[in-house]
């Protein structure tokens, strides 16, 4: 069942562009291209998707596509986000998700709506800022943001049971896969532009990993430091 609060504001509702209409039709495209979760699919269906961009493009705020947010940073494609998504659910729900890379907050919110509590972390200030005052709009209680570098995850409150990366490194964090409990997954995408791609990673019960390419994508890359 979807965590997202019961009386959203009124312009969670949109009109025109940004109406329940506008959401369906993008979830009948990504019904098209695959994704077959239906407690992803019930989400995205509910959360409005066009606050958490800038209003001059809330017209294309239910468009299958990655949208500029400032700082050089963008909003995921929503296919991304709905495949990301289903990867960490794929083999049971879990309970504590760490997510590096807050940016708008919209896959946060994403995974709050499905699990019990999501820890966040983003290197850029202002995004945070912005970030947060959109969960506390939504009503999104059940998760915790941090300003830090995301290459170091969360380490205080680790473990967690899933772990999912929205921007590139060269290659896996150690200090992500440490944090990651045992039979826990994590979904990250590694690589240099125009060579990324997407890898799901699950560690077993003996501690041994198991490292799955997903698809090739394009995502911004994973930075050090804060700003």
């Amino acid at each position: 069942m979807s965590r997202f609060v019961r009386t959203p504001p009124p312009e969670a509702r949109g009109l025109g562009m940004t109406s329940q209409r506008a959401r369906d039709r993008l979830i009948e495209r990504l019904v098209a291209e695959g994704i077959r979760d239906q407690r992803v699919l019930g989400v995205l269906r509910q959360l409005p998707r066009h606050l958490f961009i800038d209003e001059a493009l809330a017209t294309r705020a239910y468009e299958d596509t990655a949208l500029p947010i400032g700082q050089g940073q963008t909003i995921s494609q929503p296919y991304v986000v709905a495949r990301m998504t289903e990867l960490l659910i794929e083999n049971g729900v879990p309970r504590r998700v760490l997510e590096i890379g807050t940016g708008s907050g919209y896959q946060c919110a994403v995974l709050s709506s499905l699990v019990e509590q999501v820890f966040t972390v983003e290197r850029i200030d202002e995004l945070l800022r912005n970030a947060r005052r959109r969960f506390r709009k939504l009503g999104m209680s059940n998760i915790r943001s941090r300003h830090d570098d995301g290459r170091l995850g969360w380490p205080d409150e680790a473990p967690f049971d899933a772990i999912l990366v929205t921007a590139a490194g060269a290659d896996l964090e150690n200090a992500l896969l440490d944090q990651l409990a045992p039979q826990g997954v994590l979904v990250a995408p590694v690589g240099p532009p125009g060579r990324q791609e997407l890898l799901r990673v699950c560690r077993d019960a003996d501690g041994a990993w198991q490292r799955e390419t997903v698809a090739a994508v394009s995502f911004v890359p994973l930075l050090g430091g804060v700003a």
